[in-house]
């Protein structure tokens, strides 16, 4: 068990270590924590392929009956991603399912907590739920999705994309390290049965939720993000505000 702390402290640090443990106490009381941290990635064209990942088709998801039975989320949540104007790449290898992630332009409602994220800025798109089957995490599959993604999105002329990372995912947050990204703010979730708290580095800071039709929104302006380093890992103030 120490040994353990020990770990979670090194991988996460002493704040969200912490945070993790607690939210494991807490789960079989029924409630959820949850702990976000908001980043962006510049979009770049993509360079000329080196002919790693040739197996892999990569193509768009543009209705739910595209997307195959035995895929790892419920129907439903994939139903309403896409009535709120989700769109989605799936990666194929040799007839298999290999991975896929999603994106969204203008907003997106979250789908693990009651909360809407705003891109004000039609250069800018959010990303989330990015997947890779676990015996292909060491392959190729991760890479030729983003490349396509970010062929996609520098296309229509998107030039950041923003996602939120749990802080307790250890694997995420150094994938996103190594991407080069900028931190935009974070937020803390406290959820007990119809009840949501959420504590966030961004306005509107403080927000209590009694019911589904009551949520916080974050704006992420990435407009403001054009005269800072792209590679830049320190918090970049964005305006934030309920509309």
């Amino acid at each position: 068990m120490i040994a353990r702390m020990h770990k979670l402290v090194r991988e996460l640090g002493w704040n969200d270590a912490l945070l993790y443990a607690l939210a494991r106490a807490l789960r079989p009381l029924g409630a959820r924590l949850h702990r976000y941290y908001f980043v962006a990635q510049r979009v770049t064209p993509p360079a000329a392929g080196s002919g790693w990942g040739k197996r892999i088709e990569v193509r768009a998801v543009a209705a739910l009956a595209d997307i195959p039975w035995g895929y790892p989320r419920p129907r439903d949540v994939l139903a309403q991603r896409l009535r709120q104007g989700g769109r989605s790449l799936a990666a194929w290898r040799d007839g298999e399912l290999a991975g896929f992630l999603w994106y969204q332009f203008g907003a997106y409602q979250e789908d693990e907590v009651r909360v809407r994220y705003h891109l004000p800025s039609p250069r800018s798109a959010w990303d989330y739920d990015v997947f890779v089957q676990p015996h292909l995490r060491l392959g190729p599959t991760f890479a030729r999705l983003w490349q396509e993604a970010h062929r996609r999105l520098h296309a229509r002329g998107v030039r950041w994309t923003c996602s939120r990372i749990s802080a307790f995912n250890a694997d995420s947050l150094r994938a996103h390290g190594r991407l080069g990204t900028v931190r935009l703010g974070s937020a803390t979730f406290l959820v007990l049965g119809r009840w949501q708290c959420m504590l966030a580095s961004v306005a509107p800071y403080l927000h209590l939720s009694r019911g589904p039709a009551d949520f916080p929104h974050l704006m992420f302006d990435t407009d403001a993000l054009e005269c800072a380093h792209p590679h830049s890992t320190r918090e970049v103030p964005c305006q934030t505000e309920s509309p």
